[in-house]
């Protein structure tokens, strides 16, 4: 065997090993399905009014969550405004969802931040933001991933994240996850499902 073709497979094999412990770190894996801990959980936030928002506070309501950042440059925008134009498709029968933006970049998405984005969307979003500890609880309840892009200036930075709109049932409970790219008319039928 060639040091090259030994050197390949010491590398394919530590980077198993790796993606193996991550996985299994974030429950991908390694449980019977009846005990994976479900996706969601608990939130006490502060909103683009200053104010503590918590999970709770929306029972009996369907929730629509999407975590994001405002300086996203496409996907975060363009899924907000699918949303929005999905709530306005359902019309009175939206009434009962609550749109809700949680940022993933508390470094920059101050209340007066979220404030100013919000108005670019529906006039029913709620935005939340939080200390870099309690958003980061709330990413791993959601399974939430979001890292900086590494190589860019220091202030002026993008995020890599995952994409998903979570319609959570009235109780709290994870429905289903929406991908961002569906279009408004498919997004408001599958939430049709649950009102």
């Amino acid at each position: 065997m060639s040091p090259i073709s030994r050197g390949l497979l010491v590398f394919v094999a530590v980077l198993a090993v790796l993606i193996a412990g991550f996985g299994y770190e974030n429950g991908w894996y390694g449980r019977a399905t009846s005990e994976a801990a479900p996706l969601g959980g608990p939130f006490s936030l502060t909103d683009q009014n200053g104010a503590t928002r918590s999970d709770t506070e929306f029972r009996g309501k369907l929730m629509l969550i999407y975590f994001g950042y405002t300086n996203c440059p496409d996907t975060c925008p363009a899924t907000l405004a699918a949303m929005s134009q999905a709530l306005d498709q359902l019309g009175t029968a939206g009434g009962g969802i609550q749109p809700i933006f949680i940022t993933v970049d508390p470094a920059r998405d101050t209340p007066q931040q979220l404030k100013r984005y919000a108005a670019n969307f529906s006039p029913r979003l709620i935005t939340l933001t939080g200390t870099a500890e309690q958003l980061t609880a709330v990413e791993h309840e959601f399974r939430v991933y979001a890292s900086k892009v590494p190589g860019g200036p220091i202030d002026d930075y993008l995020l890599d994240h995952s994409s998903f709109i979570y319609l959570m049932d009235r109780d709290g409970k994870l429905a289903r996850l929406i991908p961002s790219g569906e279009k408004p008319a498919d997004m408001a039928d599958d939430v049709r499902k649950y009102l």
